[in-house]
């Protein structure tokens, strides 16, 4: 089962790390667009979290509900903002900005939001 978490951790990973190099090769350019690093990076940042909170439920470690439902409800709204924006030519400097930030604030939740905390 320890395998599995740290393949399912690492697609995890490698998912956000997708997306984030996706929205950062267009920052200087004059016109965004959602490309392919960030809707590949999402879906399989996203799948590989819900896949990584079932083998998280069936070990013997307490899980952190919290932090799971924060970092669910980010990649959702990331999730859908790639998706509903895949077939528009371009999409507003705000709306990148905008899942620039919300990727960063998954990330941070990730690293700085402490394993367990008392319920």
């Amino acid at each position: 089962m320890e395998t599995l978490r740290l393949v399912l951790l690492f697609l995890h990973i490698v998912g956000f790390a997708a997306l984030l190099g996706g929205l950062l090769v267009q920052a200087r350019l004059p016109e965004k667009v959602v490309n392919a690093p960030m809707r590949d990076g999402i879906g399989t940042a996203f799948l590989a979290g819900l896949l990584l909170v079932g083998v998280l439920e069936s070990g013997d470690d307490p899980v952190n509900h919290a932090k799971i439902a924060v970092k669910f409800a980010i990649g959702l709204v990331i999730l859908v903002l790639v998706m509903a924006n895949m077939r528009k030519e371009r999409i507003p400097q705000g709306l990148w900005a905008g899942i620039l930030l919300l990727t960063l604030a998954n990330v941070a939740v990730a690293l700085f939001w402490s394993p367990v905390h008392a319920s």
